[in-house]
């Protein structure tokens, strides 16, 4: 019952195991929202869906009803583990998994694209996450651990799929989770510049900060495949620094990052189909209102399609400026039994008494492209946002000294710390 799943690029959107008043989904909620991408107007190959968890919300360990959905729509699945909890619930995912398997055999196996063990464990687990109240995560080790009891076990059940971990790109740039590269088959970046509200990032930037985001990833993971797994703009909700949300800017950064660059050509699964259900969180990155009524043009109609830039040019260190962010979209689901709670719906902020030093990086064109950042209280710290390692087209030139910034923020508090922008920008 080996996974026979397309090794095309894949199209899909993020699913939560529960609507935004916690209600678990089932089979049926699952069922029409994958009908829904696969026939949304203008826009097709939406074939494929994310999940955060294998387990049923509201069990301890049956698994999540999106899987009898997923073999009614033929929807391939990106299947996620939940990594911040303990063994416990690890043991319960694969007994889940398992258990699928076992009742569905070969039509559940060939619609396994990969397994996620963990979905931003890592950046929880950071000092930033630490300090923004994240939420509990897991360190490095741990998570490697994980997925190495992942791949033990998947031969015995017959699925055959690669199998990673999903985090922010600052976490992943970050040489202290190397153990978690290392075991991982492919490297899920989590990337939303309508959070790195400490630098320029309004719409006509985005998709730069994006680039920054995936050329900084792709050079810090070892040549393992990166898959975007979330991305997307908001539709509504407050505004980010000078990210303004919008259909009319989402529609900007689908058409500039979606359709010309990662649609067909990376692994991508957007953030997100529908978060209004039922109701409608601040931001809300929704791109249909319900059913299949969009929010804006899904066509990518007279979009030239490019290939993502892989070398963030030639870096000049600049000066520093304050880490100040909002918070991030909020993923219905992200609690099952035996996590710490549940990520809501909408924006935050936390703060934290720690200061840490941050050093930008600019290129030739003025645009911030990567930040060293480390921990300036006396106790040792990780570096985040570290810079790509020189090349022959990227050179960087001596770091000055930074200054001492404080640190505020929530659930996404890593990209806009790890991104100060540069004060004379």
């Amino acid at each position: 019952m080996a996974s026979t799943a397309s090794a095309a690029a894949l199209k899909g959107f993020n699913y939560g195991a529960t609507h935004t008043d916690n209600s678990p989904m089932v089979q049926s909620d699952f069922q029409t929202l994958f009908q829904n991408a696969q026939n949304l107007p203008g826009a097709s190959g939406f074939t494929s869906a994310r999940l955060y968890t294998t387990i049923q919300a509201g069990t301890a360990s049956d698994f999540t009803q999106a899987i009898p959905a997923a073999i009614a729509t033929k929807t391939q699945l990106l299947l996620g583990m939940w990594a911040s909890s303990g063994q416990t619930t690890i043991t319960n995912e694969l007994n889940a998994l398992k258990a699928a398997v076992q009742q569905y055999g070969s039509s559940f196996t060939n619609l396994i694209v990969g397994i996620s063990v963990g979905s931003e464990d890592l950046y929880r687990d950071s000092v930033l996450g630490v300090q923004a109240n994240a939420g509990v995560g897991a360190d490095p080790s741990v998570v490697a651990n994980y997925i190495t009891q992942v791949k033990s076990s998947l031969s015995g059940i017959g699925v055959s799929a690669p199998v990673g971990h999903v985090d922010t790109w600052t976490a992943w740039v970050n040489s202290s989770v190397s153990a978690v590269t290392q075991a991982s088959d492919f490297i899920g970046m989590d990337a939303y510049p309508y959070f790195q509200s400490t630098m320029a990032n309004g719409i006509s930037v985005n998709k730069e900060l994006f680039d920054s985001a995936y050329a900084q990833t792709k050079a810090a993971v070892g040549g393992k495949p990166v898959w975007v797994t979330e991305t997307g703009f908001p539709v509504s909700g407050p505004q980010s620094n000078q990210a303004t949300p919008s259909p009319q800017n989402a529609k900007t950064y689908w058409d500039q990052v979606g359709c010309g660059e990662l649609f067909g050509q990376i692994n991508t699964f957007w953030y997100t189909l529908q978060d209004a259900l039922p109701t409608t969180p601040s931001p809300s990155f929704g791109v249909v209102a319900s059913g299949t009524t969009l929010l804006f043009d899904l066509s990518c109609s007279n979009i030239t399609t490019s290939a993502i830039p892989t070398s963030t040019g030639s870096l000049t260190a600049g000066s520093t400026a304050t880490a100040t962010d909002a918070g991030s979209p909020g993923i219905s689901g992200h609690s099952i039994p035996g996590a710490s709670g549940t990520a809501g719906s909408g924006s935050g902020s936390g703060s934290g008494s720690n200061t840490y030093t941050v050093v930008t990086y600019t290129n030739s064109a003025g645009v911030t492209m990567a930040t060293s950042m480390a921990l300036s209280n006396g106790t040792s710290a990780p570096t985040v946002g570290t810079p790509v390692a020189p090349t022959a087209t990227n050179s960087i030139s001596t770091v000055p000294s930074g200054a001492a910034v404080a640190n505020t923020g929530s659930f996404f508090g890593a990209i806009g710390a790890a991104l100060a922008v540069a004060a004379a920008l």
